[in-house]
């Protein structure tokens, strides 16, 4: 399978790299120039023509581009970027994408303030937070192409990545954390599930590690994607006894 990596020098991008690497062709790009030994390409996710053409000869699409904080560029990576992803995918007759975002997408501070056990299928709440909004726009998109097109989306999300090898510094572990390694592991899942066993062609993903809080469930990613996290990060999170 010829899998597209679209934001592949962002932080995730490395870790998903280093997983697919040895069982798929990839090509990656990035708004500015990456040392890879694989196919590189320098895109714009903004710039539609850019999109279209780094995605001929494709099987997959990777949707890993991002940009929070300015409001034009938020806009355009978040949501013009989905739009011209989801183009290139009907140019190119691609069905499978796999888009990517932060929880806020649905579960903004309405939800995340008072609620529990919150899972990918609730009304979407994205808040008024930019990111969030971008991003919810852009995976709103993503589902109306589903809907007139042979095209399957899955869109995960995430929040709190951790190197479980590493101290946590600065912040709590959040109800949402995963490891890098595991987070990288949910693409693998997602390019080699059977697209005919989802429910929709269009399919949402809490990715984040076993967690007691239960404030978010995950129960979906398991049960649809087999996905299995192997780092719980309970050294900080689990009490221990001297």
């Amino acid at each position: 399978m010829k899998v597209l990596i679209l934001g592949a020098k962002g932080n995730l991008g490395p870790h998903v790299v280093k997983t697919l690497e040895s069982s798929y062709h990839l090509r990656l790009t990035d708004v500015s120039p990456m040392k890879t030994k694989h196919e590189f390409m320098l895109v714009d996710v903004s710039v539609q023509e850019q999109v279209v053409r780094a995605a001929e000869g494709m099987d997959a699409i990777i949707n890993l581009s991002v940009l929070r904080e300015d409001r034009r560029l938020a806009f355009d990576v978040s949501t013009r970027g989905s739009y011209n992803m989801m183009q290139a995918a009907v140019t190119h007759s691609i069905n499978r994408v796999i888009n990517t975002g932060p929880h806020f997408v649905l579960a903004g501070r309405t939800y995340e303030t008072f609620d529990y056990e919150l899972n990918p299928d609730i009304p979407p709440q994205p808040g008024t937070n930019l990111y969030a909004l971008t991003k919810s726009l852009g995976q709103e998109i993503c589902k109306v192409f589903t809907e007139g097109n042979d095209i399957y989306v899955l869109c995960y999300l995430f929040y709190s990545f951790r190197d479980p090898n590493q101290p946590l510094v600065g912040a709590d572990l959040t109800p949402f954390s995963i490891s890098w390694n595991d987070a990288a592991e949910a693409f693998r899942l997602g390019l080699e599930t059977s697209l005919s066993n989802l429910p929709s062609k269009c399919e949402i993903f809490n990715i984040f590690t076993n967690l007691p809080h239960q404030k978010f469930s995950n129960e979906k990613a398991k049960r649809l994607l087999g996905f299995s996290p192997k780092d719980a990060l309970s050294q900080w999170w689990q009490k221990t006894s001297n």
